[in-house]
């Protein structure tokens, strides 16, 4: 079989501020936008892309996919998160990851490399 995830589909009510906080997040490029999605890609082409869609409904309850962003740093990366905007649902300090959530209440979770 040869199969590879191409990219991630994150829902928001507002695209604007969730396309700046996962470009900012992660340092992705905007590679193609109109009103209803913009597709974010990584500039070295190495991780999958991030495709930032506008829907109508509200979340409700936990989302069952989420990302997980590796870090070898990540207290300064969950306090530049948090600074984008990003908010923390649940640290595991004996796991080594802290879950956040976007400002759309997708959760994320931070991880030691």
């Amino acid at each position: 079989m040869s199969i590879r995830i191409g990219n991630i589909g994150i829902d928001t009510n507002d695209l604007a501020r969730a396309t700046a906080f996962w470009q900012a997040a992660t340092g992705y490029q905007v590679a193609s936008s109109d009103e209803s999605g913009t597709y974010l890609e990584d500039p070295t082409k190495a991780g999958v892309g991030l495709s930032v869609q506008l829907v109508p409904e509200r979340p409700s309850g936990k989302n069952r996919l989420h990302l997980d962003l590796v870090t070898d740093d990540p207290a300064g990366e969950i306090a530049r998160l948090r600074s984008l905007g990003a908010t923390q649902v649940r640290r595991f300090d004996d796991g080594g990851w802290v879950v956040l959530a976007d400002p759309d209440g997708n959760q994320f979770c931070v991880v030691t490399d």
